[in-house]
């Protein structure tokens, strides 16, 4: 079964998404389950795990909504605000709900590097530890010393880095790459901290990406974390910038042809049910 790990749906004007603009183009517009579930069930993908876009409790809120109405919605990524003393009270409610798995925050925009590091932030990512909820890393390279500090911190803190943390595919000098492979090294060295296959094509050139652009790149993360700590994602309806869906799928599928088939089976359902708990919820079911 193959689950997509990594998935969005928006509404523009809806809520305060501060990465959007009409100078997106296609991703300027509505995308809604109604669109992405036909294309699921072409591409033969079973469940998707949904994520926030907008650092918003009132998203998080219908994006739990959605997946209460659409079967093929495993488990949703919301938001809280780690900063806020008050996390633990809006964390319960969602904990209530079983489509909630895990948190994200849209560290990018923060103009403050160190965002993560900042002793409320911990404080809140303990929380998180201490519900046993899970925590997406939206970072890049010069965010990921930061990372090591909150592995350390919450041992038990089940984290993964989104889109291999977008290494510079299409426009990164050689010194840039080896920035990245080398950061991403330390953090792979951590048990607690997974890596998201997602986000690639929209790192190479987005009108001139080949397979073989993101080959080093998915290598390298595979050597780092290996077949049980990564997992494929589509970062569908981003990745329309460069890639329709299938086209995102067959290419990690042809980059991964290698390994085993217990191993991709990993890669492309396991681990995600493992790292949000998905398997409970069927249990439950």
């Amino acid at each position: 079964m193959i689950i997509d790990s990594h998935q969005h749906f928006w509404q523009v004007g809806r809520y305060d998404y501060p990465w959007m603009n009409p100078d997106l183009g296609t991703l300027y517009r509505d995308f809604l389950p109604e669109t992405l579930e036909p294309i699921l069930k072409e591409c033969g993908v079973a469940k998707t795990v949904l994520v926030q876009a907008s650092n918003s409790l009132a998203e998080t809120d219908w994006l739990l909504s959605l997946a209460d109405r659409h079967r093929f919605i495993a488990g949703v990524v919301g938001w809280v605000d780690l900063t806020y003393p008050g996390i633990e009270k809006d964390l319960e409610v969602f904990i209530a709900d079983a489509n909630f798995k895990g948190v994200r925050h849209l560290v990018e925009s923060e103009p403050a590097d160190d965002w993560l590091a900042q002793p409320e932030v911990l404080r809140g990512l303990q929380t998180l530890e201490k519900h046993n909820v899970s925590y997406d890393l939206l970072v890049h390279t010069h965010h990921l010393k930061y990372v090591n500090k909150i592995a350390e911190a919450c041992p038990e803190l089940r984290l993964v880095v989104d889109h291999m943390a977008k290494p510079p595919i299409g426009s990164g000098t050689t010194e840039e790459i080896a920035d990245w492979a080398r950061a991403l090294k330390e953090v792979a060295a951590y048990p607690n901290v997974w890596c998201k296959l997602s986000g690639l094509v929209t790192e190479a050139n987005l009108t001139s990406w080949r397979v073989e652009h993101l080959r080093p790149f998915v290598e390298q993360a595979l050597e780092l974390f290996g077949p049980g700590r990564i997992m494929f994602g589509s970062d569908w309806p981003v990745c329309l910038l460069a890639a329709a869906y299938v086209e995102v799928l067959d290419a990690f599928q042809f980059l991964l042809h290698k390994l085993s088939d217990e191993e991709r089976a990993m890669v492309f359902g396991g681990n995600a049910s493992k790292f949000y708990r998905l398997e409970a919820e069927s249990s439950a079911a």
